[in-house]
């Protein structure tokens, strides 16, 4: 359905493309990788036809609808969040309120309602609105927020719905760009079971190992300015790179120990007459060689020793029959929660529910009507948020802020660490208070990692990252000895790290009260068997 033939493309004075080549067939689910700058999105692009090729062809089915979900959606109007999932036309927007309107009123027989009906029935009208309010569920909407504006949600929430929208579309190629940036754990759930049955062709850029593993059977890795392709999921992806980069380099010894030995008759008999006809023929068959470049090693993960710090006593904190109310919104009442030394305790449950709020008022970010939190006496905890960067000193460089937090650090080390977390060179010398907002959230990140206090909190520690970075982060904090309570929506990460897991969410049996916590005490695997979920590779029951 989709073929890239011969496809060359410059950026900038930059090679992204050199005669590249790629093909989705109908229903295949394909993962497009690469490091940041390679040009994934720039291929995102010329396959939606936004970006010509200098040269080579993009070609697809005359009858294939292609649909897109990018990172960031602009801003909504004045329609509803259902409006946008069933992706309602101005035609369609009418008939539906001539149609509400002769319901109210009893005149269902007037012309104008009937050319109404009609439109709403040639636009499927009767089968959108249920599969719509069905996907907007499964994206974590409760029922009362479908028809309010929405511009009165967040960005994140405009995502979802625009992502319902094209599930219901159900076009034959869905590319999705970072689609689970925006979801919840509950929510990424949902979508990675409801993309397994999708009866299209998917092409996404993703973060999300486990994610892609449970979706993908083909990945493209745009390297050395060509399309690679790999059979299987990621995990089968990384395993083949590496060999095929074993065979690279076996292949360009091997050219090069050719290139020595023809070189080396060549200097020695380049000057013996009788030897002239075998040394030209050398010197031929140098200049036909096609020299192999010499192969680039794929980006590892960096691993670092960090200063571990100073033990806790047993009880690190803990919270006595807290309520927690923003004005006649109770979030928490009587709330109960004690942490102890050693635990690694990841909070699921979905948005809305007070995640975030319980690891603010763990960290003292947040004051309580009701209750107590009480700190053990030597706890010393640090509070990690991707929006929460106000301890940097705005003058300082990149590297002199982690050098300050990093003790007998050396410089080598953390230009090192620093590139593990997507600060490329010159970026180290760059002033914090011209750092965007994400790249503050990853510095905040790499100044926990070079000084952790023994109470680490993390809200969402896996965002601005790419699939390295997370894996430095998980490494680091695998032999991190201190007490570990984080967000997160990467499941991958969850699993590797997560030994205790907090459900947050509302009573089943009052689910319009407020949230209480279900401790379970294992994993993200014993959390998915215990609750009755499943994280795509059977049937999800929520």
């Amino acid at each position: 359905m989709l073929v890239i033939r011969n496809l060359t493309k410059s950026l900038g004075g930059r090679t992204l493309f050199e005669e590249a080549d790629m093909t989705i067939n109908w229903g295949e689910r394909v993962a497009l990788v690469g490091p940041n700058g390679a040009g994934k999105s720039t291929l995102f692009k010329m396959i939606l036809g936004e970006e010509d090729a200098d040269t080579g062809s993009v070609e697809q089915d005359d009858y294939a609808i292609t649909g897109y979900l990018a990172q960031e959606a602009g801003d909504p109007g004045e329609e509803t969040i259902l409006e946008i999932a069933i992706g309602i036309t101005p035609e369609l927007q009418k008939a539906i309120r001539v149609m509400r309107e002769g319901d109210a009123s009893g005149k269902t027989e007037t012309p104008e309602y009937h050319a109404a009906q009609d439109t709403f029935d040639a636009a499927n009208g009767y089968q959108l609105e249920p599969k719509a309010k069905k996907i907007l569920a499964g994206l974590g909407f409760k029922q009362d927020a479908f028809d309010q504006p929405a511009n009165k949600f967040s960005g994140g929430w405009i995502m979802r719905s625009h992502l319902a929208q094209l599930l219901v579309k159900e076009p034959d190629l869905l590319m999705l760009d970072e689609p689970t940036n925006h979801l919840d754990l509950m929510a990424l759930i949902w979508l990675q079971q409801y993309l397994k049955t999708y009866p299209g062709a998917l092409l996404m850029i993703s973060h999300d190992r486990d994610f892609m593993d449970g979706l993908i059977e083909t990945v493209y890795e745009i390297d050395e300015e060509q399309l690679i392709s790999y059979t299987g999921n990621y995990t089968s992806y990384l395993d083949q790179r590496q060999k095929r980069y074993t065979q690279k380099v076996q292949a360009y010894r091997n050219q090069q120990k050719e290139f020595d030995r023809l070189q080396e008759f060549i200097d020695r008999f380049r000057s013996v007459t009788s030897k002239a006809a075998q040394v030209q023929s050398r010197v031929k068959q140098m200049e036909k060689m096609k020299r192999l470049p010499k192969p680039i090693k794929p980006r590892k993960v960096f691993k670092f020793n960090f200063p571990q710090p100073k033990r806790s006593n047993q009880k690190v904190i803990e919270l006595e029959k807290i309520k927690m109310a923003y004005d006649d919104n109770v979030i928490y009442e009587n709330l109960e929660l004690v942490v102890e030394r050693g635990d690694r305790m990841v909070l699921v449950g979905p948005n809305g529910a007070g995640k975030s709020t319980l690891l603010k008022i763990l960290a003292g970010q947040l004051e309580f009507q009701e209750g107590e939190r009480n700190a053990g006496f030597n706890t010393n905890l640090g509070y990690y948020s991707q929006h929460r960067t106000q301890s940097m000193d705005e003058s300082n460089t990149v590297l002199e802020e982690v050098m300050a937090s990093g003790g007998d650090m050396r410089e080598d080390e953390a230009r090192s660490i620093l590139g593990s977390f997507l600060f490329r060179r010159a970026d180290v010398h760059k002033k914090v208070r011209v750092l965007s907002g994400g790249e503050k959230s990853r510095l905040n990140l790499v100044k926990f990692l070079v000084n952790p206090p023994n109470l680490l909190l993390m809200d969402e520690p896996t965002t601005h990252l790419d699939i390295i970075s997370i894996e430095a982060l998980l490494q680091a904090l695998k032999h991190y000895e201190g007490t570990l309570v984080f967000i997160s929506h990467d499941v991958h990460f969850i699993r590797n790290l997560a030994e205790v897991t907090l459900h947050v969410g509302p009573d089943p049996k009052n689910p319009e009260g407020a949230s209480k916590l279900t401790r379970y005490a294992g994993g993200y695997d014993y959390y998915l068997e215990k609750s009755g979920l499943d994280d795509g590779r059977g049937a999800v029951t929520a």
